[in-house]
């Protein structure tokens, strides 16, 4: 980054300049062949963000276009802000989930509260009103002396963005490992609903056609955001490197909101863009080259914070609440009232032109001229080394571990563990009430929005054990799509698109590049399987600190659409008399479950067997009792196996239930191991039979467990040996004490 640029003195641009931006030498090369000249230091800082990994996708793409991206319901799949898919009645929804990882690290409420503003303009920038969020998130060992602090920081920055914004906060996930001490994950997703026939794009058109500024003034707050943090090794020296983190206004951005809706309500509009990571320039060029068009700004009209701004920084800036936009000509006029309406900057900063290059002028000098196709086309495409990893762990002789002499202990110690215990101290920080439609909240397994215009809803969550994923990337990639599938399922919804984060080390290494393939043919393997294709998402490389790489962590964020909304069901044990049933046919292991990591410290060699096949006959039954009416409650089995999934209903909605297992070798495997296809379903004691025709006429297995009834969870073996007798409030102490601890610094507990 240049030092001198910012002071506004001359830099010959060399190699060593080009290096200290983040390119290699041999694009160093590539760009003075474009350019036919060597370039100002302007031109050196555009190519630097407009090629970085986080813009350009260089080390990715080749794998990306493996992933099934089209679908029935697909309006519009990935290259631009989100994705969209028909809901019904007319509607859309727009969604897309992104990566604010290393902001997030180094100044955790911002680089949080940031990422949540930044997917939200992703989603309105395209016509549509933000209506839910969700967030994945992972951080370190939960006693490591940074995740107390960082975990209250980023719950506080997306708390605090989402909340002041007006849109509801409804799902996520949140997991501890080790592996993450040195580069936290925050992952924000962001649905909005929109007409199906008023979806923007950002595809510039109309040579003349006028560029225009709205929302906030211009300050130095993240510059080169996109090609140092999120395209580069971490190296951990958080003070140096917060000038590169943005600072968000949600006050600022509500009005943006409004604003940005209200005009694209009418015609003036050609196209539009959040001016998200490298802000002015990625906005200018991105819609330049969707319409194969120029665009020409004029740097003295941008609206700045501090006059001494110079155009390196105007160009690289990454403030937030902005956006860009292109109007038809003499139609400027209704724009600028509306942002006058709304409190805004409403400035015209240039034009489209027929030159095919995108080109800067400041105090009548032009600063930039590159070609378009230069900064997108031309952009480096590379297919590094791919080298598979030797095995992880060691298989384990479940036969040689020793059984568990109490069972009662073993469900607390899970249900207390950081990765299982009761996210509520998360989730109480969120609004999930703001907008009044809200139909299942935080704390299950989907979180479900109703769409008011069709009657009927939106279920989405976000899914991804990294245990799996690190064990075998093809499988546990396709493990967190059936686990989402499972949790759409028990809300009465049928996937129709995902929007992935795929969150893996140094590209540069050959075993990442392998796991991060393997994953992407998982993934889209899965995707044909569930008719569910891709339309929006992310790749967030580079989450190194000090040579050592997260493991793999591929987000499916997914959505699912309930037909009618008054038949979603919850996960709670809500009345006693209620049949308990198991769905589907998994079988428990301890490999890679939270169970094998607790009790005995081991990993494993595997994550669990998994039929995606299997995993739609049971999902697709689910939702069709569901549809029916047939089922009370529905929940997913999955970290923590079958006593964890009871213990979860029951709590939920405070009934107990007694429950009798079937095992042939280990009760603490029957209980605590770990699978797919598994769905425990609640029904009327009058519909079992029905049920079990069902099951029978879809092909999916179905065992009776119990039923629900008073205030302690009790199993059995079936031969009447008690197993676990707990009483919910006992469970439920353990349960929700972790996290407070964790956020207190005060785990491991005394």
């Amino acid at each position: 980054m240049s030092t001198a640029a910012r002071r506004g003195e001359a830099v010959e641009v060399d190699l060593a300049v080009a290096l200290d931006h983040g390119l290699s030498d041999e694009e160093y090369q590539r760009i003075k062949q474009h350019l036919g000249r060597v370039p100002s230091i302007e031109e050196i800082g555009v190519f630097s963000v407009m090629w970085s990994e986080h813009c350009s996708y260089k080390s990715s793409r080749v794998h990306l276009k493996r992933l099934p991206q089209q679908g029935a319901a697909v309006l519009q799949g990935p290259g631009e802000n989100a994705g969209a898919v028909d809901i019904g009645g007319g509607m859309a929804a727009i969604f897309k989930i992104e990566s604010h990882n290393h902001p997030s690290y180094i100044e955790p409420y911002q680089g949080a509260a940031t990422g949540v503003g930044g997917i939200l303009r992703d989603v309105f920038t395209m016509g549509a009103r933000p209506v839910a969020s969700m967030n994945s998130l992972r951080f370190g060992g939960a006693g490591h002396e940074k995740t107390a602090q960082l975990l209250r920081g980023v719950v506080a920055g997306i708390g605090g963005y989402g909340n002041s914004v007006g849109v509801a906060t409804i799902g996520g996930e949140l997991y501890f490992d080790e592996a993450y001490n040195g580069n936290i994950l925050v992952n924000a997703f962001n649905l909005g609903v929109v007409k199906a026939d008023r979806i923007f794009r950002a595809v510039a058109s109309g040579c003349g056609n006028p560029v225009l500024y709205i929302g906030s003034k211009t300050g130095r707050d993240g510059i080169h955001g996109a090609s140092l943090l999120a395209s580069s090794e971490f190296k951990e020296e958080s003070e140096q490197m917060k000038p590169t983190v943005q600072v968000g206004d949600p006050f600022t951005e509500n009005l943006l909101i409004e604003a940005c809706l209200e005009i694209l309500a009418g015609d003036d509009v050609v196209a539009i863009q959040d001016m998200g990571a490298a802000g002015l320039t990625s906005s200018s060029v991105e819609m330049a080259s969707r319409g194969e068009v120029g665009i020409k700004l004029d740097l003295d009209k941008v609206p700045l914070r501090d006059e001494t701004l110079l155009p390196y920084e105007m160009l690289l800036s990454e403030s937030q609440e902005r956006m860009l936009l292109v109007a038809h000509k003499g139609r400027e006029r209704g724009i600028e009232e509306a942002c006058e309406r709304w409190g805004l900057d409403c400035v015209t900063v240039g034009e489209v032109t027929g030159s095919g290059r995108f080109e800067a002028v400041y105090r009548g000098e032009t600063v930039v001229s590159i070609p378009v196709d230069a900064l997108t086309d031309a952009a480096p495409l590379y297919r590094r080394p791919i080298a598979r990893s030797g095995p992880v762990h060691e298989e384990i002789d479940v036969r040689a571990l020793p059984p568990s002499e109490d069972l009662d202990s073993d469900l607390r110690m899970l249900l207390s563990s950081p990765n299982l215990s009761s996210r509520r101290w998360v989730f109480s920080q969120y609004d999930s009430f703001v907008g009044a439609d809200t139909v299942a909240h935080p704390g299950c397994d989907a979180g479900v929005i109703r769409v008011r215009e069709t009657g009927g809803a939106l279920a989405m969550t976000c899914d991804c054990n990294s245990r799996y994923v690190k064990l075998d990337p093809y499988v546990g990639t396709q493990h967190a799509m059936a686990e989402a599938v499972r949790n759409i399922a028990v809300k009465g919804g049928k996937p129709l698109a995902v929007s992935d984060c795929l969150n893996f080390g140094n590209p540069e290494k050959p075993e990442v590049m392998w796991q991060f393939s393997q994953a992407i043919d998982g993934m889209a393997e899965a995707c044909e399987i569930f008719d569910c294709p891709v339309i929006s998402g992310n790749v967030s490389f580079y989450n190194d600190t000090r040579g050592e790489s997260i493991p793999p962590t591929p987000v499916v964020a997914m959505v699912g659409l309930v037909r009618d909304c008054e038949k979603v069901i919850s996960g709670a044990l809500a009345a006693k008399g209620w049949g308990l049933y198991l769905l589907g046919g998994g079988v428990a292991e301890f490999n890679a479950s939270e169970y094998l990591a607790l009790r005995f410290g081991l990993c494993g060699a595997r994550p669990p067997a998994l039929d995606l096949r299997a995993e739609l006959r049971t999902s697709t039954l689910c939702r069709e009792l569901i549809e029916k009416g047939m089922l009370r409650a529905a929940h997913d089995v999955a970290d923590g196996g079958l006593a964890v999934a009871l213990a979860e209903m029951c709590m939920a909605g405070g009934c107990g239930c007694e429950v009798s297992l079937d095992y042939r070798d280990r009760a603490d495997l029957a209980l605590f191991g770990e699978s797919g296809c598994r769905i425990i379903v609640a029904v009327d004691e009058a519909g079992a039979a029905e049920l079990g025709a069902a099951a029978e006429a879809a092909g999916v297995a179905l065992a009776r467990l119990g039923a629900s009834g008073g205030s302690r969870l009790r199993i059995a073996s079936k031969d009447g040996a008690v197993l676990i007798d707990a009483g919910l409030s006992e469970l439920r102490d353990c349960w929700e004490a972790t996290i407070p601890a964790i956020a207190e610094g005060r785990w491991p507990c005394e």
